[in-house]
């Protein structure tokens, strides 16, 4: 029989996509997400592709498959969609040593972030 269906965790004309283990700092990575919350998924997909940070690669990659997910999971119609949420959290730290003058270490702290992003479905007003 398997093991019960759990419920969903966003709405009906909602779907969701979270990028766990992105290199790089939370602060960065929140930057290139402000870009693209509250827009069309069609403008944020444009928006990620001609920005210069380098989180934007990482960031479209989760929104794409967000868009994926409304498309193929939920059959939502995807010119409709607009990116609802767009949020960032700090994931694990890989913590590493250099060595410095005089016999010492200095830390080196290399972040992980997480970014999960909802994508709604827009009923034509």
């Amino acid at each position: 029989m398997g093991k019960p269906k759990s419920p969903r965790r966003v709405a009906d004309n909602e779907a969701l996509a979270v990028g766990t283990q992105i290199r790089g700092s939370a602060q960065k990575l929140n930057l290139v997400a402000g870009l693209i919350r509250g827009r069309k998924a069609e403008d944020a997909r444009n928006i990620l592709t001609f920005s210069k940070k380098a989180m934007a690669a990482d960031v479209m990659k989760v929104l794409e498959s967000a868009i994926a997910n409304a498309e193929n999971n939920h059959n939502l119609d995807v010119d409709a969609l607009v990116v609802a949420e767009a949020s960032v959290g700090k994931s694990i730290s890989m913590k590493r040593w250099s060595p410095r003058a005089r016999g010492r270490s200095a830390r080196i702290v290399k972040p992980f972030s997480r970014v999960r992003i909802v994508v709604r479905e827009q009923q034509e007003a």
